[in-house]
């Protein structure tokens, strides 16, 4: 008889996996990022981006800085275990606020993150993401309906010393 592993912690390690990319291009966290992907891993976001996972992370957090705000939201997520590898498919809403033309914008895009995944070395990263959009949408936007928005795009943000136990 096979004794097969709990796919459990695979699981949460790839929910967590895909929730660490969200805060990485939300808060603009490189270094976060890169740790979604092997170092051979591989991105396919269509016209947008074809390559390296680590170059598509360094894409996105320079094209992400220059827009005035932005929040990826991730849902829907289906994992497969398979020993040391897994598949995913997990929704994505991201809303992504700019100026263009001096005009306060808004896009919303919906889409879907597929990804292959493997365990190396005790840490699941994607092998390999291929991003499917299913719609988006342009809108003119007013000024903020707060103001000044309360966190940051950066390490600062308070969320880094929330999550380190800092009081």
């Amino acid at each position: 008889m096979t004794r097969t592993q709990d796919p459990i912690p695979a699981r949460q390690a790839i929910a967590d996996q895909l929730s660490n990319y969200a805060r990485a291009v939300d808060r603009i966290d490189p270094e976060l990022g890169y740790r979604v992907w092997h170092e051979d891993g591989t991105a396919d976001y269509g016209t947008m981006f074809r390559g390296r996972g680590r170059g598509f992370v360094d894409w996105v957090c320079a094209t992400h800085a220059q827009m005035t705000a932005h929040a990826h939201h991730i849902t829907n997520v289906l994992i497969d275990v398979r020993g040391d590898r897994a598949s995913s498919e997990a929704y994505v809403h991201a809303t992504l606020r700019f100026s263009r033309e001096g005009r306060n914008m808004v896009g919303s895009v919906f889409g879907r993150y597929l990804d292959r995944w493997s365990l190396r070395d005790g840490h699941w990263a994607i092998d390999h993401r291929i991003y499917v959009q299913d719609m988006d949408e342009l809108r003119d936007a007013g000024a903020p309906l707060v103001g000044a928005f309360g966190g940051t795009r950066d390490r600062s943000d308070p969320s880094y010393a929330v999550l380190s136990g800092e009081p």
